[in-house]
Order: C-alpha cells, then sequence, then structure tokens
C-alpha cells in the first residue's frame, strides 16, 4: 500500500499514525528542525517528549539531521534525560542531509517534502503551515532500499568520502 499525503494530511500519516505505531525502530531523517509540538490526547507537548516515551518504551530512535536546531529545541531537549542516557537514541548531523523521511519498523515509512518543524509537520492552522506532499508506503522493496542507504550512511561509509567535510560540525567518522 501506498498512498499520497498533502498538507494537514503529512500531520496526521506521520505524526498521529506513524511514530505512535514504532514498537522497535524509529528513524527520522530531515534536513530542518525545530521545537515541533504535537497532539497527545487533548493537549501539546513537544515532539521530544513523544521520542522520549518511545524509547522509554525500548524503541530505538535515529534521528539525522542537516543543521543545528534552535534554542528552544535544544532546551526542550535537555530536558528529556532518554534522549541524553539511552543508547537507543542516536543523533547524526550532517550539513548534506536534505532528505525527508520517517521510517517504524522497517514496515512503514514516509517519504517528503516535510521537515520536522511545526510548519512542516507540526499543527499549525491551514494558513500557517508550509505546502507539503509526500508518500506513505509500506512496500518492503522501497523501505528496504531507504534503509540499507541510511544504514550505511549511520556508519560512516559517506562519510569517509565526503568532500564536504571541512563544513562538517560533527563527523561521523
Amino acid at each position: 500500500m501506498s498512498k499520497l499525503v498533502i498538507n494537514q494530511e503529512t500531520y496526521q500519516a506521520v505524526l498521529q499514525e506513524i511514530v505512535p505505531a514504532a514498537k522497535k525502530l524509529l528513524w527520522l531523517v530531515t534536513a530542518d528542525l525545530k521545537d515541533l509540538h504535537v497532539g497527545v490526547g487533548k493537549k501539546f507537548v513537544p515532539f521530544l517528549q513523544v521520542l522520549a516515551r518511545k524509547i522509554s518504551e525500548g524503541v530505538e530512535v535515529r534521528l539525522i539531521h542537516a543543521k543545528e536546531p534552535g534554542p528552544r529545541f535544544r532546551a526542550d531537549f535537555d530536558r528529556f534525560p532518554e534522549l541524553i542516557e539511552s543508547d537507543l537514541f542516536s543523533r547524526i548531523l550532517c550539513p548534506r542531509m536534505h532528505m525527508k523521511c520517517i521510517i517504524a519498523d522497517g514496515r512503514i515509512a514516509y517519504i517528503g517534502s516535510a521537515n520536522l518543524t511545526g510548519a512542516g509537520l507540526g499543527a499549525k492552522s491551514d494558513h500557517r503551515r508550509n505546502f507539503e506532499a509526500g508518500i506513505v508506503t509500506e512496500d518492503k522493496k522501497i523501505i528496504g532500499q531507504l534503509m540499507t542507504f541510511l544504514d550505511t550512511f549511520y556508519l560512516g561509509d559517506h562519510c569517509l568520502k565526503c568532500q564536504r567535510r571541512e563544513f562538517c560540525p560533527d563527523p561521523i567518522v
């Protein structure tokens, strides 16, 4: 199954369905990363709180992003010890990363234009959010190819050959 998601449908598909469904692993890849809040029950909480809860449930979370997030994100980050202390959480910063995808348990993925920001994926009104489009897929072949690429990236295979290392604040290798 594959389906197109546009604008507000992206929020519903990714943050209300894919992320909560992750039981073993959750990979998040984005170019931009900001202080994102999501609806949980009747209130809105920092997305980092959702990730911390997933880690507490035993879900391995990998976060790959292209630039340093802003001060509000960093302040929220420090509030959740699971993000700092747990071996189940890893974060990689790569200035060349421009992909946007979310993968849960290797069985469902979002691939599209939305960054992990309020305007991209967050619960903003239709008049304040970005225009976004993406695909949600359960196609095992597509997800497998994407995970293979991200795993080799995560292990540093691309880092060794990168010709932009002088711009990288935190090389993998």
